[in-house]
């Protein structure tokens, strides 16, 4: 499937080098994890904390919670 390039890739693209971990915010269905997936699903791993029992985990645990979190990325 080919998507249409955004607005915001190159800004990302940008970003990651500099920070080692960004949030994207916006309205539903706009395309926000689509996006991340798209630019980095070979690279990093994606968290989202829609879930709410994800969300209390991490916020119960947050070192506990970033440990579980298998380590993809080359950075």
């Amino acid at each position: 499937m080919k998507l249409k390039a955004r607005m915001l890739e190159q800004t990302i693209l940008k970003a990651i080098k500099t920070f080692p971990a960004l949030v994207v915010t916006g309205p539903r269905q706009s395309g926000k994890t689509t996006l991340f997936k798209m630019l980095f699903s070979k690279t990093h791993t994606l968290v989202s904390l829609e879930d709410p029992d994800v969300r209390i985990r991490a916020k119960e645990d947050p070192v506990g919670f970033f440990k579980s979190i298998p380590t993809t990325s080359n950075y």
